[in-house]
C-alpha cells in the first residue's frame, strides 16, 4: 500500500503578510524621501550639515536593541518566558533611549545655529528634520508594540505560547534598526 502525499503550499499568516505589506510601504516612502533629498541637494543652496555626535551613539543603541530583540525571540522559543520579558523590556528601554538621543541630536543641531524648521531653516536641515523624525515616529510604534507584546505575555496561559506576536514585532523591529543604518549611511554619503 502506498502513501500519497501531497503538497499544500505553505500559508503565511495574514498578520504577517501585513507586516510585510506595511514594510514595503515604510521602504517607499523612504525611498521618496531620500530620493526627493539628492534631487534637491543637486539643486544647488545645499547647506553642509555634520550629523551630531549622538547619532553615532544611538546607532549603537539600536544596534544592540536589535540584538536584544533577537534574544527575546529566542528565548520566547525555548520556553524561558522570564528571561523573554527581561529582554523585550531592555529591547523597549533601548527604543526609548535611541529616540530620546535622536531628540539630544535635534538640540544639538540647533545650538549650533542650524534651524530645522521654519523661515531660517534650510532644505538640508528641514530634511534631516523630516526624515529622522519620521523614523523617530516609527521607532515609537515598535516601542508601542514592544509593550503591548511584553503585556500579552502576561496575559497568556502558563504552557501556551504564541510566538506569532513577537516574530512579527521582532521583523518589524530589526526592519527599523536596518532603515536606520541605510539612513545614517545615507547622510554620511550623500549630506
Amino acid at each position: 500500500m502506498s502513501t500519497l502525499v501531497t503538497n499544500e503550499p505553505q500559508r503565511i499568516h495574514p498578520h504577517r503578510f501585513i507586516m510585510w505589506i506595511a514594510i514595503g510601504s515604510i521602504v517607499m516612502m523612504f525611498a521618496g524621501m531620500t530620493s526627493a533629498y539628492i534631487v534637491k541637494k543637486n539643486q544647488g543652496n545645499w547647506l553642509a550639515i555634520e550629523l551630531p555626535v549622538v547619532f553615532w551613539y544611538s546607532t549603537a543603541v539600536i544596534l544592540a536593541s536589535s540584538v536584544t530583540m533577537y534574544l527575546a525571540n529566542t528565548a520566547l522559543k525555548a520556553g524561558k518566558t522570564s528571561f523573554y520579558k527581561t529582554l523585550i523590556t531592555i529591547t523597549a528601554i533601548l527604543g526609548i533611549v535611541f529616540i530620546s538621543m535622536q531628540w539630544e541630536g535635534f538640540k544639538d543641531l540647533e545650538t549650533r545655529g542650524i534651524a530645522l524648521i521654519g523661515p531660517q531653516s534650510n532644505s538640508a536641515s528641514s530634511f534631516l528634520f523630516v526624515i529622522t523624525g519620521l523614523h523617530m515616529l516609527h521607532v515609537l510604534g515598535g516601542v508601542i508594540a514592544l509593550i503591548v507584546t511584553f503585556f500579552r505575555s502576561f496575559w497568556g496561559q502558563e504552557g501556551q505560547t504564541n510566538l506569532v506576536p513577537t516574530q512579527i514585532v521582532a521583523t518589524y523591529w530589526h526592519f527599523v534598526d536596518v532603515l536606520w543604518i541605510y539612513l545614517f549611511i545615507f547622510y554620511q554619503l550623500i549630506a
